[in-house]
């Protein structure tokens, strides 16, 4: 048995997919991530934890498949943005995983604000989104001043995928996808931007040397493979952005120019050959040299009817409330869901409230509200007019009435694919292009993924 293993970072879970030579995947492992969260402000990831929670992710996808270490060709990762840790010379973690939900730094620090102000900040970075206390400068800049004794004993800052590449393989690489979100990035260079270095006060020496998504970290070491009960000296092909993985597992530039996703965040990515940076989206690097992606992305998402589900309805499950929002007339009288509604004490996220409203009227009105942000990102990537289709990947693409919700409010039709896992199908693409099955993701697109229903506006 030939097979090659593509894992999710996720924020909610870690994930671990075995696919073979055809694109079938033929394992699964999800593991809950259980942060620290202490204080009310705190996000943080402990590190004997994190190889936990992906070990028994990765053993519950192997046992699934009936597979063994040595069926394994080569792994790829898909990750989260934002997420750092530190470590001392003896490469010992000083800090847990600071995960991006964590608020610690309720401020976005002056130096940070002052690097983003810079006139020349957005086209060398291509970042076009503010400066925020979720940040990871801003949290880097919180150590400097808060734990001046931790960051004095720092040596290595890593991101939570340079930290998986720098155990798995010795190499103090990681991918460009998720660093570009940094800041610190010059992003046609694919190098580190020295006035940013500077102006942060970190020694560029300290961080992992970014590679363009797709490509080889090396291969996995004794120690490594040990870790995660893998076999030795299989590559590691470098991820990117969870968003950005995701369309590529679901057949971005094949079934569509862009791909949207409804998860904790809503959000839509596409690929360009031109270096076009602009405000409100955020340009990373594409698998070739000469392409890049285009990321658009808004708070207003999922999160807000999981929200939704925990404070107001605690004994229906998010399938049982979409099964009832269904029933509620696309035009009749309902409330109106503000952006961020999970943001409001009680329901003062909703406008138009009526007594005679139940959980359906609030739940359509979520649905509608995430499709309002989502037409709002594709505006952004096409100001000129949207695609006539859209590849849909996220939770919310598991539900056949959300998706014909947002086919009908964007006026385009949705694809839905029949992998379930696309940001692991992603990952799994770039571990099968290193492993030789492919000479590049666009030949592993099209010999993997398959469309699985259409939803046209009605």
């Amino acid at each position: 048995m030939e097979l090659v293993l593509g894992i999710d970072l996720g924020t909610t879970n870690f994930k671990a997919c075995v696919f073979d030579r055809d694109g079938a995947q033929r394992g699964l492992g999800r593991v809950a991530v259980q942060p620290e969260t202490g204080h009310g402000s705190l996000f943080e990831l402990p590190v004997d934890r994190f190889w936990k929670h992906l070990r028994q992710a990765i053993e519950q996808g192997m046992r699934q498949a009936g597979a063994a270490a040595r069926d394994v060709r080569a792994m790829g990762y898909s990750s989260q943005a934002s997420s750092f840790l530190l470590l001392d010379d003896r490469d010992r973690p000083l800090t847990p995983l600071v995960l991006w939900p964590d608020r610690r730094a309720s401020q976005t620090d002056p130096k940070v604000e002052a690097l983003w102000a810079r006139p020349d900040f957005l086209r060398v970075t291509g970042l076009g989104v503010g400066p925020v206390g979720t940040s990871a400068p801003s949290k880097i800049r919180w150590f400097q001043k808060r734990r001046p004794e931790v960051w004095a004993r720092a040596r290595r800052v890593m991101t939570i995928s340079d930290y998986l590449v720098y155990c798995l393989t010795g190499q103090p690489v990681g991918d460009g996808g998720t660093a570009v979100l940094l800041g610190l990035m010059d992003l046609r260079a694919l190098e580190w931007w020295p006035t940013a270095l500077e102006v942060l006060g970190i020694d560029g020496g300290k961080l992992s040397r970014p590679l363009r998504p797709g490509a080889s970290a090396g291969p996995i070491t004794d120690e490594g493979a040990g870790r995660l009960g893998l076999g030795a000296g299989i590559p590691l092909a470098v991820g990117s952005l969870d968003h950005h993985m995701a369309a590529i597992g679901a057949g971005l530039d094949r079934l569509s120019k862009v791909s949207e996703s409804t998860g904790t965040v809503t959000a839509c990515i596409r690929h360009t050959d031109r270096f076009a940076p602009r405000p409100n989206c955020t340009c990373g690097p594409g698998l070739r040299s000469d392409q890049y992606y285009e990321l658009a992305f808004d708070e207003n998402g999922a999160g807000v009817l999981d929200w939704y589900q925990r404070e107001h309805a605690p004994g229906l499950s998010i399938p049982e409330l979409l099964e009832i929002a269904e029933d509620v007339p696309a035009n009749g009288d309902r409330p109106v869901a503000l952006p961020l509604a999970d943001r409001y004490p009680g329901l003062e996220g909703f406008t138009s409230r009526s007594p005679s409203h139940h959980h359906g009227h609030y739940v359509r009105a979520i649905l509608d509200s995430t499709a309002g942000s989502l037409a709002a990102l594709i505006g952004c990537l096409y100001p000129r007019g949207g695609p006539g289709r859209i590849i849909a990947t996220g939770g919310g693409a598991r539900s056949d009435f959300w998706l014909q919700v947002h086919a009908d409010r964007l006026g385009a039709d949705i694809i839905t694919v029949q992998c379930e896992e696309p940001a692991c199908c992603g990952a799994a693409m770039v571990a099968a292009t290193a492993a030789g099955w492919f000479a590049d993701c666009s030949e592993a697109s099209a010999s993997w993924v398959r469309p699985r229903k259409v939803f046209s506006p009605r």
